[in-house]
């Protein structure tokens, strides 16, 4: 189907439902070589993307996918390694595969020792990393369990009062299960937005707002491609920053893996996605909470309450009513994107 405008037939988009998108997902992964578990998992992350019109980690993200995999650095098959180093703690090594698998298989780990020991770490290790962070933090949350979860990326990011790269977007997640309905998810990368912002940008021809990034020179652009090029920036000047050096320390080292110099060293200019590690934490409410949930349940949303009941929009609001529609009416892309998706799968 094609969108209508003012009466004129738009052919620069096409309506897709939810199934096509996962459908056309699977194809091209598979095609390309990826394992029916890994070619699933991907799938499913890419769908929820596209779902929530979040444009950058939806279709898009399997051209990335399919060349990395072409560049020879991402493993299509490798199934992960689970151990257990403490009671409270998982670790699950990618073994240089993508950590979307990982995460699924060491997720009903890390939700029941949450429940037994009232918080619980995953430590993945040793993955490719590119999707977003909220539906990892959303399933913890489907489990009545608190998630935070963070991972860094290539070093395409200045320190404030820098010029040259140093971290990764390195994003920060977090989800909250509420008694009813959605929890409350908040996810953002610690630079001013994610990488996939500008590069969508670039390929649109359109400029960038100011702040975004600087050039190969140190200098404020608003071209994309200069971006690119040159070094994106945090957000809240030295604030992002000092976040965004925790998640590489958290996510790097502590856990026995790269930070983003490392991961982009590793790269060597193949420009494939990003090889490091993910962290991430569950929290048991009915534990930590004294035993008196309901009590905590109700002091949290009236404090949510209070956010939305003064016209403040919550995080994540946008992308479920997006979800919602997405149900009911599919999803728009471009057709551009889609020639170029399908073409994958050729």
């Amino acid at each position: 189907m094609q969108r209508s405008t003012g009466g004129n037939v738009n052919t620069d988009m096409i309506n897709l439902s939810i199934d096509q998108v996962y459908d056309l997902s699977v194809d091209v992964l598979s095609r390309n070589g990826f394992s029916a578990p890994h070619t699933a998992a991907i799938a499913q992350t890419i769908t929820a993307g596209q779902r929530d019109d979040c444009q950058s980690h939806g279709l898009y993200r399997l051209i990335i996918c399919v060349r990395t995999l072409q560049s020879g650095l991402v493993d299509p098959d490798a199934l992960p390694l689970i151990t257990h180093p403490a009671p409270a703690v998982v670790q699950v090594d990618a073994q240089r595969a993508y950590s979307l698998l990982a995460f699924q298989e060491g997720l009903p780990h890390l939700a029941d020792k949450a429940k037994r020991n009232g918080v619980a770490v995953l430590a993945i290790n040793n993955c490719f990393h590119f999707s977003a962070l909220w539906p990892e933090v959303e399933a913890i949350a489907e489990h009545g369990l608190a998630g935070i979860a963070m991972t860094p990326s290539h070093s395409w990011v200045a320190p404030a009062g820098g010029t040259r790269p140093v971290f990764g977007t390195n994003p920060l997640a977090f989800a909250w299960p509420r008694p009813t309905g959605n929890p409350y998810v908040f996810d953002f990368a610690t630079s001013m937005v994610a990488r996939g912002e500008i590069e969508l940008h670039r390929r649109t021809g359109k400029s960038i707002p100011e702040g975004w990034a600087i050039d190969a020179n140190g200098q404020p652009t608003t071209d994309a491609a200069a971006g690119l090029a040159g070094a994106m920036l945090t957000f809240g000047s030295y604030k992002g920053s000092a976040l965004s050096t925790m998640i590489e320390l958290l996510a790097g080292p502590l856990i026995g893996d790269w930070t983003s110099l490392q991961s982009q060293a590793f790269d060597a200019g193949a420009k494939g996605t990003p090889l490091h590690g993910e962290l991430l934490i569950a929290l048991d409410p009915g534990i930590l909470g004294r035993g008196q949930r309901t009590l905590n349940d109700a002091g949290a949303e009236a404090m949510l309450d209070a956010i939305a009941g003064q016209g403040a929009r919550l995080p994540s609001e946008r992308r479920f009513k997006a979800r919602a529609k997405s149900e009911q009416e599919g999803v728009w892309v471009s057709r551009a994107l889609y020639d170029e998706v399908r073409a994958l799968g050729a």
